[in-house]
């Protein structure tokens, strides 16, 4: 491409028109990082299901998935404000909007505002109070706490931040009952203990852009082995605390989360073997794994409550 080619091209891009305004709305779009925002609500449709041990009312379903697709954009977006300086230092994260200036800071700040406000708007008219309460608040633990407190301090970071991601499935769970039992609590444990293994995994790839940015992620600050033992254990609690959900659930439920679990964790000790034994891995498989064996879990929860087997039950 030409010189005159290339200054043409940047002009149509920075002016008002068609290419100006879908690069614009391209922009808004990808600071809301939709495939989170997805993953976060494959798992708030099977919390709604298991609160009432059927299908939900599809309405609330509807309100209750585009108010929480709101508040993960908005905490999302105020992300990308905060972090727009480290973005830049990584090869992950450089097609960013704010990286690139395909939306002013400004912009991307309203934005996350605007859809903060208006998802428990949306919440409190719809839903219920509890959970329009509880999507405000997992906005607020995820900018003040994970991206200011925890991210560039501690290794930690994703442990005690990922929380903000557990929240979805209490939302989903307040949606239906407007309340916070037990069953909400074990999905939210669920989660908790899978963020790290799959964060980890996908640091481990990714360990030279985070060590630019200054992030002190664990494969950052330790070694590979320290890192995928570490992976290893919250494997094996993760998949154990799936079996808290036994007494809410049926023998569907069970044999999937037994079934998912083993295959996992016959790919968590493959990455630690190989490791420890100087070979060679793939830690990204891992993660992509991670995001396959939650959505089994989870999809299991939706169709043994869809179906209404009867219940294992409190041993006591």
């Amino acid at each position: 491409m030409t010189l005159a080619g290339t200054t043409q091209r940047s002009r149509a891009e920075s002016t008002p028109g068609p290419i100006g305004l879908r690069r614009r709305i391209a922009g808004y779009l990808a600071l809301a990082k939709p495939r989170v925002v997805e993953l976060l609500l494959v798992t708030t449709i099977p919390a709604m299901f298991l609160a009432g041990r059927e299908f939900p009312d599809p309405l609330l379903v509807l309100f209750t998935l585009v108010g929480g697709t709101m508040a993960a954009s908005s905490a999302n977006a105020l992300n990308c404000v905060l972090d727009a300086d480290i973005d830049k230092k990584m090869n992950r994260t450089r097609r960013r909007p704010l990286v690139r200036d395909a939306v002013s800071v400004r912009g991307a700040a309203v934005f996350g505002v605007v859809l903060g406000v208006a998802s428990f708007v949306l919440l409190y008219a719809t839903v219920n109070l509890l959970a329009a309460v509880l999507a405000v608040a997992t906005i607020l633990f995820y900018i003040f706490v994970y991206t200011l407190l925890l991210k560039r301090r501690t290794p930690q970071n994703v442990v005690w931040g990922g929380a903000a991601g557990c929240m979805p499935v209490v939302i989903g769970w307040a949606a239906v009952t407007d309340t916070v039992e037990w069953p909400a609590l074990v999905m939210f444990g669920v989660i908790f203990f899978w963020t790290p293994p799959h964060t980890w995994a996908l640091a481990m790839r990714y360990r030279e852009d985070y060590e630019r940015a200054g992030v002190p992620m664990l494969p950052v600050v330790a070694t590979p082995l320290a890192v995928a033992r570490q992976i290893l254990v919250y494997s094996w609690v993760m998949v154990a605390w799936t079996l808290l959900l036994l007494p809410a659930t049926s023998w569907l439920y069970g044999t999937f989360a037994v079934l998912a679990g083993a295959w996992f964790l016959f790919y968590a000790h493959r990455l630690y073997h190989g490791v420890r034994a100087g070979r060679p891995t793939k830690p990204l498989s891992l993660f992509h794994r991670s995001n396959t064996y939650l959505m089994i879990v989870f999809v299991a929860i939706a169709v043994d409550s869809a179906i209404g087997l009867p219940v294992l039950g409190l041993p006591f």
